[in-house]
């Protein structure tokens, strides 16, 4: 049987996201939806109406749920066995909301960025960092629950280039330049609703080149004393920049290794990379995480993004750098692999390693 799971903050384009891609998921069914108090108590189809951003319709199969108060945690959390959470709140009423549904008993996969640093709290791309599920005992002994916790997805603008680095940790990269070109998407935006994007380019996120130099070193840390800590390099410096296209954050980086690979062993790290998702066959996991392109204009967002649904990595343009080891481009999907299909992922594999289970 199907494990049932709410998508809280279920009308924003995240929330739709993990709607759309749960449509005949094999191992979870939507079984409600929870938004803010003005969505409350309309169908789900009614609540988006106007406002719904993916190129697919609504679900049949959720249309006709009514939306529930996002804030009534014990309503939500009592029919569902897994939540995915994807609100549009205050960090702090994040947090707070977050762990409310976590002592309910009832697992939490979120996009939010509120937990992200909270020590017992793991932040996951499957591929990478699969061990970091073990800290979920400390943080159910500090909520008070056998069952419920909270795990969290990274920032999307680290899943364009952290995976290819990954891959390679064996050469021992001492520093990385990433500069991260990504869609309006990730601003939760259409062109129709942000016509200043057309024929521009806006060189600062809030916020962003923050998250992309500090959360691989989490990504990169190991668990000690019942908390997460973060790897103390490599040195990563970044910038963030808004470019206009609909969907894909594409990445120019710059690596320096304490062992330099030759070419040919960077390309086959990358052929050959798979990670817990691929050894166990999640259902969403990439058959391919990494693809090279040869060409030399790949790859392009627009026609790469899409790469294993949505849900694998792109790279090209592999060469020797003046400054440094090597350069190169990568891209991933921001909104499937970068954010509700990631989260997806991160409940397969708790829920293959034994972590949800049905109420």
């Amino acid at each position: 049987m199907k494990l049932k799971a709410a998508v809280v903050g279920g009308t924003g384009m995240v929330g739709q996201r993990f709607i759309a891609l749960l449509e005949n998921h094999p191992w979870f069914e939507v079984s409600a939806v929870a938004a803010s108090a003005g969505s409350a108590g309309r169908s789900y189809e009614e609540a988006v109406r106007g406002r719904w951003k993916m190129p697919m319709p609504p679900p049949e199969s959720v249309k006709r749920i009514n939306v529930q108060d996002a804030s009534r945690v014990d309503a939500v959390a009592s029919g569902a066995d897994l939540i995915f959470c994807a609100v549009d709140m205050k960090k702090d009423e994040i947090k707070a909301l977050e762990e409310a549904y976590a002592r309910t008993g009832t697992p939490v996969i979120s996009n939010n960025s509120a937990h992200r640093w909270t020590p017992d709290v793991p932040m996951i791309i499957p591929e990478l960092n699969p061990q970091h599920i073990e800290i979920i005992g400390s943080q159910r002994k500090r909520l008070g629950t056998k069952t419920g916790f909270i795990a969290v997805k990274p920032n999307c603008s680290i899943q364009s280039y952290v995976p290819a680095i990954h891959a390679l940790m064996d050469y021992r990269p001492l520093k990385i330049v990433a500069c991260t070109y990504q869609a309006i998407s990730g601003a939760g935006k259409t062109f129709e609703e942000w016509p200043a994007m057309i024929d521009n380019v806006i060189p600062h996120i809030g916020g962003e080149e923050e998250k992309s130099e500090q959360e691989p070193l989490r990504i990169w840390g190991v668990i000690s004393g019942g908390a997460i800590v973060k790897a103390a390099g490599p040195l990563i410096t970044t910038q963030c920049i808004r470019v206009p296209v609909s969907d894909g954050h594409l990445a120019a980086v710059f690596v320096t290794f304490e062992k330099k690979p030759s070419k040919d062993e960077v390309l086959e790290r990358w052929r050959s990379f798979k990670g817990r998702p691929q050894e166990l066959g999640l259902p969403s996991a990439p058959k391919q995480f990494i693809h090279y392109f040869e060409d030399a204009d790949r790859p392009q967002t627009k026609l790469d993004r899409d790469f294993e649904n949505g849900m694998g990595i792109t790279a090209g343009r592999l060469r020797e750098d003046t400054l440094h080891d090597y350069k190169f481009v990568s891209l991933s999907h921001n909104t499937i692999r970068g954010a509700a299909g990631g989260g997806v992922l991160i409940a397969e594999l708790l829920k293959a390693e034994g972590y949800i289970q049905k109420k």
